[in-house]
């Protein structure tokens, strides 16, 4: 009797641990691949690409965790980062740098241009303490409309880069192929079986940046910024300054962002401008709360569970349910599944942060 009450405990103990909507999630995308197997998707190709979504996707989410654990909550003003990218590549394309050299002198430029831009939002969210999050999206918005009108003004004369009519103002998208196109994805790419190919330099790459930030978070400024996330007078009567790492967690959270969006670019294969830094934030809050974070707290774990569960699922959830109905409901089931996720991983947070 003893032992069946033991057994009864460790079950309600493990159930009270697991967040039962990411197991649900879970052993959805576990169904889809087993329904892949009946259809005539390639389940090796549906790996290989869902090892690249990640890879692609894994260090916008890895933005997200400095002003999580800042007490801040996730940072809605990615694009203020992700315009610290851009103008890092377009000054790589305008000079004509190529290859490897080009996406590392990219990441410089964008790292110099986000001290800057990080610092001034670090600024601008110290003025409104409590409402971080609202003035976040409203920054994000803001940047990207001024920036829209930038595109349009800024001294870029790359033929490859510039309107065909009249040979001023930024198009819409440009190609990477010729600069930095998939130099990550390539660099010891090998192919397992099939059509499964290991994406080795884009995962070793996330790997690499998640290191490094775990590494940051065992310094004295992170462990500083965990201190003032926790418990904000604690951190004060330690000796700690809480504006000054409230400002070190934005700085990194931008500088991130800023990386993101090149990994992001080299492995799409174009940099895309205007409106489009706006469609990079919500999927990216989504994944690090999905992977288990909350709005208060968040680790390095959280952000890979989620960058896995989410672009896993979004990537096979399209081609085999498209195969299952017989008809081309790809789209709609694109906007059913992002969609319903970032609602669920919105509408969750609250929750554990209570």
């Amino acid at each position: 009797m003893g032992e069946t009450m033991d057994i009864k405990s460790l079950v309600t103990q493990i159930f009270k641990k697991i967040d039962i909507p990411i197991l649900v999630i879970v052993l959805f995308l576990l169904s889809l691949f087993v329904l892949a197997a009946f259809t005539t998707v390639s389940i090796p190709g549906l790996i290989s690409d869902s090892l690249v979504r990640i890879g692609m996707n894994g260090v916008l989410v890895l933005a997200m965790l400095p002003t999580i654990r800042a007490g801040i909550g996730p940072n809605f003003g990615l694009p203020v980062g992700i315009i610290g990218g851009l103008l890092g590549m377009l000054i790589v394309m305008e000079n004509q740098i190529m290859g490897p050299m080009g996406f590392f002198v990219a990441v410089v430029i964008s790292i110099g241009f986000n001290l800057i831009f990080g610092w001034i939002y670090a600024w601008l969210l110290d003025k409104v303490r409590g409402q971080e999050m609202m003035v976040e999206t409203y920054v994000g918005y803001s940047i990207v409309a001024f920036m829209s009108i930038m595109w349009l003004v800024l001294p870029f004369r790359n033929p490859e880069m510039v309107w065909a009519i009249g040979g001023v103002g930024l198009r819409y998208t440009l190609t990477l192929q010729g600069y930095f196109d998939k130099v990550l994805n390539n660099f010891l790419r090998f192919r397992i079986f099939g059509d499964l190919y290991f994406p080795t330099g884009l995962i070793l790459f996330f790997a690499l940046m998640c290191f490094i930030v775990y590494l940051f978070f065992k310094t004295r400024a992170g462990l500083s910024i965990d201190l003032v996330g926790q418990n904000e007078m604690y951190a004060i009567s330690s000796g700690v300054k809480p504006r000054a790492a409230r400002r070190n967690a934005v700085i990194l959270s931008t500088v991130l962002a800023g990386i993101g969006i090149i990994v992001y670019a080299q492995s799409y294969g174009f940099v895309q401008l205007y409106q489009a830094p706006l469609f990079m934030t919500f999927p990216a809050v989504a994944s690090i709360l999905i992977g288990g974070a909350s709005i208060r707290r968040a680790t390095i774990t959280n952000v890979v569970m989620g960058t896995v569960i989410f672009q896993t699922l979004l990537t096979v959830a399209l081609p085999v349910l498209s195969q299952v109905t017989r008809g081309d409901i790809t789209e709609v089931m694109r906007l059913i599944v992002s969609n319903g996720m970032i609602l669920y991983a919105l509408t969750r947070a609250p929750k554990e942060a209570n």
